[in-house]
């Protein structure tokens, strides 16, 4: 009986493994604007592209035909060349030959832009699971800006349903008004919101964290990141990273305005580490040192 209660408990681990992102890789969520010394060398660092390998970087979020350019300088001024840009084209055959160049990268890394263009062109397509086998394999994939949002389940697209005139910022915290659709998955039941500080993102990450009550709401500013290995997320560049949470799930409503009682919110500095969700685990927590 023994026997068997183990055998039981080792599948039931192994079947939930992936559900909660313990997959070999890592990732590094940036919230755009410039990428300082120190975020790019901890690319390098963590994908081992210094010991050899290549990186690949996919441009589809940006219309930019300087994309590519863009994200690979730093990586060439840190001395690194094994770059190379993929451009995948909606409803344009994604070759065996192309997908195995992302499947055995070390680096993969999605460029700012509009995560919505990124994910029309991958979403239910071969490259979409291609990216997720790297990263369950032990790719780092980063990502800046549109980048940093794909990485979640729930991807913030930037649209609001009720004020659909684009702000940079949501002018209220109101019921249906928050727009997601489905990232690629990387890291579960978390929101991603980046240039947060910067352009006061606040009122759209409180919507989203009422919308997803069991979510972790992450505000991510410019030119800082997180490196997310397992459940541990780690702050670095030169600014700051908010963590939201609804521990409570609550939600009220009145004359089209959201209220909530009992948010837990944390400012976190280059350096700092907090807990991700999953088994047992307390999200937004900062593990004692």
């Amino acid at each position: 009986m023994k026997t068997i209660r183990l055998s039981i408990g080792i599948a039931w681990l192994w079947l939930i493994a992936p559900a909660w992102g313990q997959s070999k890789g890592t990732l590094v969520i940036i919230g755009g604007g410039s990428r300082p010394e120190a975020i790019i060398e901890r690319i390098i660092l963590e994908s081992g592209l210094r010991t050899g390998g290549y990186g690949v970087v996919l441009p589809m979020s940006s219309e930019s035909d300087s994309a590519v350019f863009y994200a690979c300088e730093p990586f060439w001024t840190a001395g690194i060349t094994s770059l190379a840009g993929m451009n995948f084209r909606k409803g344009v055959e994604q070759t065996p030959s192309r997908l195995d160049s992302v499947r055995n990268a070390r680096l993969i890394y999605i460029t700012g832009g509009d995560q919505e263009r990124f994910m029309g062109v991958v979403r239910g397509t071969p490259l979409e699971q291609t990216i997720r086998e790297a990263f369950q394999r032990g790719a780092l994939v980063a990502g800046t800006s549109a980048g940093a949002a794909v990485m979640s389940e729930a991807m913030i697209t930037g649209n609001q349903l009720q004020d659909t005139a684009y702000t940079s910022t949501f002018r209220a915290i109101a019921p249906r008004n928050l727009e997601t659709k489905p990232g690629l998955g990387l890291v579960k039941q978390v929101l991603i919101d980046q240039h947060f500080l910067i352009r006061s993102r606040h009122n759209r990450l409180l919507t989203g964290i009422i919308d997803f009550p069991d979510y972790l709401g992450i505000g991510i500013d410019e030119s800082t990141a997180i490196v997310v290995n397992g459940l541990q997320a780690e702050v670095i560049g030169t600014s700051q990273v908010l963590t939201i949470s609804n521990p409570s799930k609550s939600r009220r409503e009145q004359s089209n305005k959201l209220g909530a009682e009992g948010l837990r919110i944390s400012i976190y500095l280059p350096g700092d580490k907090f807990t991700l969700p999953g088994p047992k685990s307390k999200a937004g927590v900062k593990p004692t040192k």
